[in-house]
This record gives C-alpha cells, sequence and structure tokens, in this order.
C-alpha cells in the first residue's frame, strides 16, 4: 500500500526558512566585519549613519539610515514574531500548559543564568549594570543557519526545541525592553497608541480579515510607540495580537486566516531583508585600533561569558534537571551530548543582543562598540563549539527511525509519535 505523507506544516517551512536566512544574516555579518576593517570603513560608517529625515520626534532627531532599520524596519521583525508567539500559543507547539513546560524552564533558565554571569563580571563598574540583558538573548536565525550545515545530522526533535526555547526566548526579549529600556514616557502619545490598539481589537472582534486595514492601523500605531518614549519596535508585537486567526487542527495552515497569509508575506522580506540588513548596520565593528585591554574589559567579557557559559549552563542544566525530576521527557532521538550541542547554539545571540546593546548604551558609541566586541566573541565561540560538538557527537541509536517517524506528530518535549497510521 503506497503511504502518503501530510503536506509539509507550517513549522517546518519555518524552520527551512530560518536556516537559509539565517545563512544570509550569517554571511551579512562577516562582510560587515570585513569592511568595517578594510579602507572603506569610513565610507560604510557614513553610509550607515547618513541623514536622510525628517525628524519623527525630537527624542531621535533627523533619521538616518540606522535609525530606519533599527526602530522602522526592525518593527516589522518583531510584528513576524508576534504573529509566531501568537500561533504557537493558539494552535501550536505552545497552546497548552504540558508543551509549554520545557520551553519555558529552558528559555527561563538560558535567561537569568546568563544575566546573573553578566552581573558577576560588571556588578562592580559603574554605568555597566544596564547591559544585563544583552547575553539573555538567542538569535534564531544564526542558530538555525549553523544547524542547517549539519545536515541530517541534527534530529527533528533538537530543531524543534531550539525554535520553541528561541520563540519563549524572543517573548522575554520583549517584555525586557518594554519594562527596563523604556525612556521618559509620553503619556499622551501612550494613550494614543492604547486607542490605535483598541481599534485593532475592535477591528479584530467584528470579524474585519482585510490585512490593510491592520497594516495601516500598525503604522499608525508604530508612530505613537515611537513618540510615547516605549521603544517602537514594541509595536509589531502589540499589532500581532490583533489580527485575526483560524484554528487549523490537523493542517500546517488556513489560507483564509489573516494571521497565516501575513505570517507567510512577511518570513521572505524579514528572513532575506531585514535581518540581514540589520546585521550588516550593526555588526561593523572597527577592531584594528583595539588593544586587549579593550578586548578584555569587564563589558565585553561579560557579555562573552554569559553568552557562551551563562547560555549552555542555564539551558543544558535547566533541562537535565527537568528530565531528571520527571518534569518532562528526553528528547528523543537525541543523546545528552547532542542536546548539550544544542544548548552551546542558544549562546549565540546575535540579533537581539546587538539591539539591547543598543538601547543599553543609547549615545555612548564606547560602550555599545565594546558590547558589540563581546556579542561577537560570544556568538562566534558559542557557533563554532556548538558546530562542532553537533558534528562530532555520536547519533542515537533511533535516529534514523525517529527521522522517518517526523513526518507524524511531534510531541513538545521531542517526543515523535507516529500519527500516520491513517494514511497508509
Amino acid at each position: 500500500m503506497t503511504r502518503r505523507f501530510p503536506p509539509p506544516s507550517a513549522l517546518r517551512n519555518f524552520l527551512e526558512s530560518e536556516s537559509a536566512g539565517g545563512m544570509l544574516l550569517i554571511f551579512a555579518a562577516i562582510l560587515a566585519m570585513i569592511v568595517a576593517n578594510s579602507p572603506w570603513s569610513g565610507l560604510y560608517h557614513d553610509l550607515i549613519h547618513a541623514v536622510t529625515g525628517p525628524v519623527l520626534t525630537d527624542k531621535l532627531g533627523p533619521m538616518t539610515v540606522h535609525l530606519w532599520i533599527n526602530d522602522g524596519l526592525m518593527a516589522v521583525f518583531f510584528l513576524l514574531v508576534g504573529l509566531e508567539i501568537k500561533r504557537e500559543f493558539v494552535d501550536g507547539r505552545l497552546a497548552s500548559w504540558d508543551r509549554r513546560r520545557l520551553p519555558f524552564i529552558a528559555a527561563a533558565a538560558g535567561m537569568a543564568v546568563p544575566a546573573a554571569l553578566y552581573m558577576a563580571f560588571v556588578g562592580g563598574e559603574p554605568g555597566l549594570a544596564q547591559g544585563w540583558a544583552i547575553p539573555a538573548a538567542t538569535d534564531i536565525a544564526f542558530a538555525m543557519g549553523v544547524l542547517a550545515l549539519l545536515g541530517k545530522r541534527a534530529p527533528t526533535s533538537l530543531k524543534l526545541f531550539l525554535v520553541t526555547v528561541a520563540i519563549v526566548d524572543d517573548m522575554g526579549a520583549v517584555a525586557i525592553i518594554a519594562l527596563f529600556y523604556t525612556a521618559k514616557i509620553n503619556l499622551m502619545a501612550l494613550g494614543a497608541a492604547a486607542a490605535i490598539l483598541g481599534v485593532m481589537f475592535a477591528c479584530n472582534r467584528g470579524g474585519v480579515k482585510n490585512l490593510l486595514v491592520y497594516m495601516l492601523l500598525f503604522l499608525l500605531l508604530w508612530y505613537a510607540m515611537l513618540l510615547s518614549g516605549v521603544h517602537a519596535t514594541i509595536a509589531g508585537v502589540l499589532a500581532a495580537m490583533t489580527i485575526p486567526f483560524e484554528r487549523t487542527p490537523g493542517a500546517p495552515d488556513s489560507q483564509t486566516s489573516p494571521l497565516h497569509r501575513l505570517e507567510h508575506a512577511l518570513h521572505p522580506a524579514v528572513a532575506f531583508a531585514i535581518v540581514p540588513l540589520f546585521g550588516f548596520a550593526n555588526a561593523g565593528v572597527d577592531m584594528r585600533a583595539l588593544g586587549l585591554d579593550q578586548l578584555f574589559a569587564p563589558l565585553p567579557l561579560g557579555i562573552a561569558a554569559g553568552l557562551f557559559l551563562g547560555k549552555q549552563i542555564g539551558i543544558f542544566g535547566s533541562v537535565w534537571l527537568a528530565v531528571r525530576l520527571g518534569i518532562a521527557g528526553r528528547l528523543r532521538g537525541a543523546t545528552w551530548l547532542q542536546v548539550y550541542g544544542v544548548a552551546m547554539l542558544c549562546g549565540i545571540g546575535f540579533t537581539m543582543s546587538l539591539f539591547i546593546g543598543s538601547l543599553a548604551f543609547p549615545g555612548n558609541e564606547l560602550l555599545i562598540g565594546e558590547a558589540k566586541i563581546g556579542i561577537l566573541m560570544g556568538s562566534l565561540a558559542a557557533a563554532l563549539v556548538g558546530f562542532a560538538v553537533l558534528r562530532f557527537a555520536p547519533l542515537h541509536p533511533e535516529h534514523g527511525a525517529v527521522e522517518l517517524a517526523s513526518n507524524g506528530e511531534i510531541a513538545a518535549d521531542g517526543d515523535v509519535r507516529d500519527t500516520s497510521e491513517a494514511d497508509r
């Protein structure tokens, strides 16, 4: 009897696009480092900081290329993050508390331990404490790009575990930005943002499915948030919560669901344009004049230690403890050494860490530069060591069978259950 496999899931398509986008991000970051340390470094910095106008808010002054990328295009990135969070919570791998347990535990420990290590390195240095959240983030695109280089050696359960942890991690990063990296509040602008958000929710409740309506309101919400003092990119996550969604049990997605359509429309632009542009605009650090005292200053060392050591300790340690205590099951088809390798890859904090670094030390180019050095050192070390561990780790005895069964249902704890019997 011919076996019919179910169509590719939205999550599987997401994994594939994240892998390709992550590889492009890696290329963009390397290119930025090369250009910034070449005779064209002056041209690079002139281009990134070129004034384009207009003045949208006195706080920022005239808009530059860098501001349009970090405050404008990254709002679209956060819109996509919000859509993915909503989909996973309503109809995905985070739809029940059983499914949320392990990713929440791993993500929480993977944010707390790096922040604690960072504070241990810089706690006594004045003005550096506000950078505590820089090593707490995971760059899903970069990490998935590294995993893609491993091909079929990386079990599907590990890829899905990485995605779910990164989604929860993104939620934490959004909350941190909103709560701890917000300037003086303009209550009138914040009230306007709340009113616009209320209109968007009303449209949702009223059955409006025209995405153009939501995108126009999103643009207004972004500008109100920009004026309010709350970072404008938060508008992306808030807007995503208002986009209508249709549950699709047993199917990859729905063509009539506005959220699914918007998510599919945004993925290529975000993965292949916005995130690489952000990487190129923010990764360029001129290291030609740096001495050892700057490379090993408390700030870059604290960030690098948080990303490289804190992430692996927090995530691997919490997963191991959760399994030992019976809180969650093991990731099927993966050895403990492979789980350790993926925990190491979670130390790639590139995109979100660079973003938080620019918010932590606004206007202080010296500290922002040192933060970038720490992010690059920690992320590079995590990527290389994590890749090496996964490349040379022996495969689980069930690896082949589990990969075949992955055409069935993949449970939240990484267990793979073949549900395709009815399709045989």
